[in-house]
């Protein structure tokens, strides 16, 4: 599959955190003719294994996207919308939007009209609360379909742009996991020394949990998280922005310093660019709960720069994406049990 069908597909199946189930069967059909072995554990994480007889190493990222679901049906039969994860209120107004009731239902976001507004309202930015999902059934019809709970998810909406640029929603963190069926496809007729597992973990957006409990069933030697970060954007505060045009690796205190090291000689060695992140404290990354998992496994993350975080239009450039994948195949192919002893020198 090319990576582009594989992106436009993955970001298309629903998978709210905590409802993974489709989108962690679709990855896993797609990774099984590149691996020894894949399953799907009962967290829904998708763990795929090539297997090796030197060090464990995860390379992990989250398949879970953010959404809203239901918590109550109004007399007109339209939706009050909670989050799932981290969703912007002021993305919503005007999105189109699909419920898995009974059976999926399109519908879309409306807002109390700006005629409609008080004085006071129209000086607040637009809540969460404010606004509904509107199917365009009757109320009978809607409480017929639909329950308190059911997920809703935001538009699919795959656009080609110039220049090498894409912009879909899930990008965060399925262009990611794009970036992991990439290398898979590099690592083919590849010797390695590493036992590889690819990750795609759940629950991210709600706390890493997947990514906790993968790791600490794999019980890894090395672990590397895939996960997105903020690419320059007008208005952005500086320092916290990347180039658009290369991958990052982060450095910090939840980050293993020699596996920064290998990854940056590594991108050094085989001519991929690398920009360097600071993260003085927690990365908000499964790189953080991989760290900790167990007796502590030595992590390193790498980032691919997204414009537009958590709307339906994260924008990213393939050729990033794909030397990203490049990067982390040649990172496979490199680990070795001299590793182990470099890590503690």
């Amino acid at each position: 599959m090319q990576l582009e069908e594989f992106l436009r597909g993955v970001t298309a199946v629903p998978g709210l955190s905590g409802d993974e189930g489709q989108v962690s069967a679709w990855v896993a059909e797609q990774f099984r003719p590149l691996c020894d072995e894949v399953r799907v554990d009962a967290m829904n994480n998708v763990i795929a294994h090539k297997k090796g007889p030197g060090p464990r190493v995860v390379f992990c990222a989250h398949l879970d996207e953010i959404g809203l679901m239901v918590v109550s049906i109004e007399e007109d039969g339209c939706l009050r919308l909670g989050n799932v994860g981290g969703v912007d209120p002021r993305i919503l107004p005007g999105q189109r939007v699909m419920v898995y009731g009974k059976e999926k239902i399109p519908g879309v976001i409306g807002a109390k009209p700006p005629h409609l507004l008080s004085e006071a309202e129209r000086k607040k930015n637009c809540s969460r609360e404010a606004l509904f999902a509107d199917v365009g059934y009757p109320p009978e019809k809607v409480r017929e379909m639909v329950q308190i709970g059911d997920p809703v998810q935001l538009e699919h909406r795959y656009a080609a742009l110039l220049n090498g640029r894409a912009a879909v929603k899930t990008c965060d963190d399925r262009a990611c996991v794009t970036m992991m069926y990439h290398a898979l496809q590099l690592l083919q007729n590849v010797r390695h020394e590493a036992d590889l597992f690819f990750v795609a973990s759940s629950q991210e957006e709600v706390g890493s949990r997947g990514a906790m409990t993968a790791a600490f069933g794999l019980d890894p030697d090395f672990a590397v998280a895939l996960d997105v970060c903020h690419a320059d954007t007008p208005g952005a505060p500086q320092g916290r922005t990347h180039k658009l045009d290369a991958m990052v690796a982060s450095m910090g205190p939840f980050i293993h310093p020699v596996l920064h090291g290998k990854l940056k000689e590594t991108a050094r060695d085989h001519n991929v660019a690398l920009q360097t992140a600071v993260v003085p404290r927690n990365t908000y990354t499964d790189a953080d709960e991989l760290g900790s998992v167990r007796g502590g496994v030595p992590a390193v993350l790498l980032e691919l720069p997204l414009k537009y975080m958590h709307t339906t239009v994260e924008l990213l450039d393939w050729n990033t994406l794909k030397e990203g994948g490049r990067l982390l195949a040649h990172y496979a192919a490199a680990v070795s049990r001299s590793w182990e002893d470099e890590l503690w020198n």
